[in-house]
């Protein structure tokens, strides 16, 4: 049971990214799902979650209106549009699935563990 990454790199301010986070073991459809991201003696903080049981979407304030987080449920797959990056953007991405019943703001801001995590990708936006 795993979450592999995809899809990190590094690019310039402004340019777009797209992360890919695919599930083997289990179905996506019947978790919550999650990006967050980590910087250096930051704690990991909720970027953008789907609700398990409404589809509903939580964007973080920081990124809302430039990241668009998606999923496919036949390819067991989620992704991250990001856009019109910042170097504030620049950090380690990780994606997440839990099987509680989680609103899509609980399962991207309430502390504690979630159920799987991908590796992490690094994300870095330097000029």
């Amino acid at each position: 049971l795993q979450l592999v990454e995809s899809g990190g790199g590094l690019v310039q301010p402004g340019e777009s990214l797209r992360l890919s986070c695919t599930a083997s073991g289990f179905a996506l459809d019947n978790y919550a799902i999650g990006w967050f991201r980590q910087t250096p003696g930051k704690e990991r903080e909720g970027v953008s979650c789907i609700s398990k049981n409404d589809g509903s979407i939580y964007y973080a304030d920081s990124v809302a209106g430039r990241f668009t987080m998606s999923r496919d449920n036949a390819k067991n797959t989620f992704y991250l549009q990001m856009n019109s990056l910042k170097p504030e953007d620049t950090a380690v991405y990780y994606c997440t699935a839990d099987g509680r019943t989680f609103s899509a703001q609980a399962m991207c801001t309430i502390s504690g563990n979630r159920g799987y995590w991908g590796q992490g990708t690094q994300v870095t936006v330097s000029s």
